[in-house]
């Protein structure tokens, strides 16, 4: 048993210092919602899709997160997303 645990925690290490060392490439991007109108910043960094389809990307790649808010609230500014 202390054999399975040992090599459990050595591949959590192992991932651990997989993901530390690689490159982080944020990509983030402004979608917004069909049925509500809201705008969401989304990281595209991580694998996963928003759960619902119903929403379309309405900005280009945005390197970080400051740059996505702010075009974000120049968009509910100008009307194009709901609050």
């Amino acid at each position: 048993m202390r054999r399975i645990s040992a090599l459990c925690a050595a591949a959590g290490l192992a991932i651990t210092a997989l993901a530390a060392t690689s490159p982080a490439e944020a990509a983030f991007h402004v979608i917004r919602w069909h049925d509500t109108g809201f705008c969401q910043i989304w990281d595209n960094s991580i694998p996963t899709r928003p759960w619902s389809s119903n929403y379309t990307t309405v900005t280009h790649r945005l390197p970080t997160f400051d740059q996505a808010l702010a075009v974000k609230q120049v968009m509910l500014r100008h009307g194009h997303c709901a609050f």
